[in-house]
Order: C-alpha cells, then sequence, then structure tokens
C-alpha cells in the first residue's frame, strides 16, 4: 500500500488521507483505491483536477496545496520522485530498465515474462509514470521489476536512472529517433547509454556495438547472450539458448533477439532456463508491434511506432515469408530537419525488399512510386491491388493512424 501517514519526508498530512493501492497524474483515473499526484502538466496543473480526483473517491493528493485527504508538500512532483526513490532503494529484487530507439516494449515484455517479473504498463515509460509504478511495487511486490525508458531530451536518461538505480540496464537500438529534440544519432547513442550505469551489467543489442564497443552484447550467433541455429515457420521461429530448444511465437528476428535477451537475465538471476523459456512462449506482445494475422492474406501489423532503424528491420523480415511482398507505409515523425531524406532512404530500402510499396503522407512521395495523399484514396487502392497470397507490412508513425488500413484489408479479407 501507499500509505501518506508514512511518508518519508517533511510535509502536512489531512488525517483523512489514507492508504492507496496505486497513485496516478491523471484524475480521470482516479477510485478509492487509486490516488492522485497533482503535477504540472505541459499546459495546465494538476491542482485543477483535485477536485474531479476526490469525487472520484481518491484515498488521498499529493499537492503543494492544503486540501481534503491532502499530503502537502513543497513541489508535487519533486516529491512524487523522492518517494519513488525512497521505496525502489527497499526494493530487494532486481530492477531491470530497458531503452531504445525501437523494440523497447517488445523486450520489456519478454524480459517480464523471463524472468517472471512485474513490468511498466503499456508505453508508459516517462519520469512520473514510472515513480507511479515504484511506489506501487517497489518493496512490495516481491518480483523483479521491468521498467521501459523512454526519453526524448537531453539529460532524461540520467534522470531516470537517478531514479531507479537500475540493477541491470539495455539498450535495444540506437537509430534516428527523436532527432527532432535530441539532435543527432550520436546524441541519442550518448543519452540511451547512460542506462549503462546499471549496478550490476549492462547490455546492449549486438545492432549497437559500434555506438559501445566492449559492452556486453545480446543477439543470434555472436554475443554474451546468444542464440544460435535460428529457424522460422510462418507463425513461429526456433532457436537454441545453452543448448535448450527455444519456440518464441514470432516470425520477427528482433522479436527472437527480445526473448535472448530475457533468457540471458533469466540466467543471470539464476533461474530456471526452461521454465522462464515455457514462460516465453505465451508471451502476447500489445497490438501494433509486428503483429502478425494469417489467413487468405498475411497482414502484419507493424503500425504502433516507427522511425529508421525499425522500418528496415521490419521490411528485411518480409524475407522469412513466401507469396508477394507488399509492403504499405506512412511517415515516420520527429525526425527534424533531414526527415526528406530518412525517408527516401526507407523508400529505397523498402524497392529491395518488397515487390510493391504503396505510401501515404506528407513524405508519401520519399517512400514509394505509389504515394497517396489521404489514408481513404489508399485504403481503396489497397482493397484494389491486395490478392490472396500477398503477405502485407504495414509500419508508420502512430501518428499517421495507419491501423485504419490494416483494419480495412483484414475486413475485405477476412484475416
Amino acid at each position: 500500500m501507499i500509505d501518506p501517514q508514512q511518508f518519508p519526508f517533511d510535509a502536512k498530512r489531512h488525517p483523512e488521507a489514507r492508504p492507496a493501492q496505486r497513485i496516478t497524474f491523471v484524475a480521470q483515473d482516479c477510485d478509492e483505491n487509486t490516488a492522485f499526484a497533482a503535477l504540472q502538466g505541459a499546459n495546465r496543473h494538476g491542482n485543477e483536477f483535485i477536485a474531479q480526483a476526490l469525487e472520484k473517491g481518491a484515498p488521498f493528493v499529493l499537492t503543494d496545496q492544503d486540501v481534503q485527504r491532502g499530503l502537502q508538500v513543497a513541489d508535487a512532483t519533486a516529491a512524487l520522485r523522492q518517494w519513488a526513490r525512497h521505496q525502489r532503494d527497499l526494493h530487494d529484487q532486481a530492477v531491470i530498465g530497458i531503452t531504445g530507439s525501437a523494440g523497447k516494449t517488445t523486450a520489456k515484455e519478454y524480459v517480464r515474462a523471463a524472468v517472471d517479473g512485474v513490468a511498466t504498463p503499456g508505453n508508459l515509460n516517462t519520469l512520473n509514470a514510472i515513480a507511479c509504478f515504484l511506489l506501487e511495487h517497489a518493496g512490495q511486490t516481491p518480483a523483479p521489476l521491468v521498467l521501459e525508458m523512454g526519453i526524448d531530451r537531453i539529460g532524461e536518461m540520467q534522470e531516470l536512472v537517478e531514479l531507479t538505480s537500475p540493477d541491470y540496464g539495455v539498450v535495444t537500438a540506437v537509430g534516428e529517433a527523436h532527432l527532432e529534440f535530441l539532435g543527432t544519432v550520436e546524441n541519442v547513442a550518448r543519452e540511451k547509454g547512460g542506462i549503462l550505469q546499471a549496478r550490476k551489467l549492462g547490455v546492449v543489442s549486438q545492432r549497437c556495438t559500434a555506438f559501445y564497443p566492449g559492452v556486453p552484447t545480446y543477439g543470434m550467433e555472436h554475443g554474451t547472450f546468444q542464440g544460435r541455429n535460428l529457424t522460422f515457420e510462418p507463425t513461429q521461429c526456433h532457436f537454441q539458448f545453452l543448448g535448450d530448444a527455444i519456440t518464441v511465437p514470432t516470425t520477427s528476428q528482433v522479436v527472437a533477439e527480445a526473448a535472448v535477451l530475457g533468457l540471458g537475465l533469466a540466467r543471470e538471476l539464476g533461474l530456471n532456463l526452461r521454465e522462464a523459456a515455457e514462460r516465453i512462449r505465451s508471451v502476447d506482445v500489445p497490438g501494433g508491434r509486428f503483429r502478425v494475422h494469417p489467413g487468405i492474406v498475411t497482414v502484419i501489423d507493424d503500425t504502433y511506432n516507427a522511425n529508421p532503424i525499425s522500418m528496415r528491420a521490419s521490411l528485411e523480415n518480409l524475407k522469412h515469408y513466401s507469396g508477394r511482398k507488399v509492403a504499405v507505409l506512412g511517415d515516420m515523425l520527429e525526425l527534424g530537419q533531414n526527415a526528406a531524406e530518412y525517408h527516401r532512404g526507407i523508400g529505397l530500402h523498402a524497392q529491395q525488399n518488397a515487390d510493391l510499396v504503396f505510401s501515404v503522407g506528407q513524405f508519401a512521395e520519399q517512400l514509394s512510386a505509389h504515394p497517396h495523399s489521404d489514408m481513404a484514396a489508399l485504403i481503396q487502392t489497397l482493397k484494389n491491388e491486395v490478392r490472396a497470397g500477398d503477405v502485407v507490412l504495414f509500419k508508420a508513425s502512430r501518428g499517421i493512424r495507419l491501423e485504419q488500413a490494416v483494419q480495412a484489408v483484414r475486413e475485405v479479407f477476412g484475416v
């Protein structure tokens, strides 16, 4: 429980403030078990929503105001993080931090399964979201904690490391992501590399070795944690890990490498590898992350997000499928002033890996020879052009809403 009466620092505690199971900074998510942290947002202050949180039954409110059921502090954001760090220091199980330009959520889910841990939900990977997670679980849940950590500004990873003090730190990928804020790929590598300050072990994907020479790695055939003899079937893959046969429900090599990472960390923690492998078999990665829908047409939904590194990986995975390969691509966001050049490069890569490429968005002309200005036009083209036996990959940044085209094609072919 998160007990405001046991807050370990200076504060004014309202006598009616009572323990909560969870804490959130979104007032509409409050209930009789979920407290409210009234934080300063980008546009509005959480203090504006205190009444709403109390009406929903929030057990207490962390705020700089003197209110009913309040835990009054000088700065609610600073207090939330300070409290979370205090709880983290009480946690006697492993804390694993995962970051990267692509594949963070997938890696998190496979590591969580392999180490039988508890992970940050969804893509809630910011400082304040992680602080709320730590207050709920650190020192209270007797299991490893697996934290997805996202950054989009200089210095943010250092703040995350100071908050979470991970025992194990992982970088899944380094590439052209959030360049609008981070500037260069070199900045991305340096900032994300801060997680390698982990107490016990820092490890990076083999795809990152150029940025982190000498750092332990994970991947296929080589590395500190390595899978061997990777083979693919229509809906799963197989590889060997330390002599054990492993099956993973994916046709993506990047996902298979995430499974290797999970197994490697399970071994580090002294866990039974066969049990870890069995847990991995049932991983269900959140929607839009290389989710394969087999049928008359094989639809690959990879629409959750995109940047050049994840685009290239998804396109290269088409080689594992038979049939005509169709790529449906949309804009990659937050790439800064060189966005057109990055899209043009992906367009060339798509030509090399797909038989037919369609595109939509501001940079549609850079992505393919079949550009579309809007989603309705793209959907109509796909209804006319896609045929039985095709393998159709959909990939774009979340803001493009390419899942609309995914749904349309699935409805047409009953996939």
